[in-house]
């Protein structure tokens, strides 16, 4: 059971981003997001990314390509609308 929630938990918890990238591309701006602060998370995950892949665990596993998928997306979106400014 406790594992069945852990994965449920590590497919929402990388969902929360989708705001944040609707509210930069609404606004049509990312002043307020740090640029080091969203290339140095993506970099993080994808440090990360090799070990997960390998990993038996599904939860870190699911979690991992979450993450790397969503905050990619954040950065590249972060970077798109700073680009303008």
């Amino acid at each position: 059971m406790m594992e069945k929630i852990a994965f449920i938990a590590a497919i929402i918890l990388p969902l929360w981003n989708i705001p944040l990238i609707v509210r930069v591309i609404k606004r049509k701006s990312s002043r307020d997001i740090s640029i080091f602060w969203a290339l140095g998370v993506w970099v993080c995950f994808l440090l990360m990314a090799p070990d997960a892949f390998r990993s038996p665990d599904p939860v870190w596993r699911v979690f991992n390509i979450m993450n790397l998928i969503l905050f990619t997306t954040v950065t590249f979106v972060v970077l798109a609308y700073r680009k303008g400014n």
